[in-house]
């Protein structure tokens, strides 16, 4: 993941910042705790596609 893509990126929910976990390939914002999946290089931020992160006691994102 290019760094300067998390420069611009956003939640498409609350519009806070997002960070990438290279584990599970995909965005994460920290607050809403969802998870955007990046599947074959195409970010999916829409949040029918997101993943609910809230059942885990710690997130794995870390900027990259």
């Amino acid at each position: 993941m290019n760094p300067k893509y998390l420069e611009v990126l956003a939640c498409p929910t609350c519009k806070g910042p997002l960070t990438y976990d290279d584990k599970q390939a995909m965005l994460v914002c920290t607050f809403e705790k969802l998870g955007f999946p990046i599947n074959d290089g195409i970010m999916l931020l829409e949040r029918s596609h997101a993943v609910d992160l809230s059942g885990l006691s710690s997130l794995s994102a870390q900027p990259a």
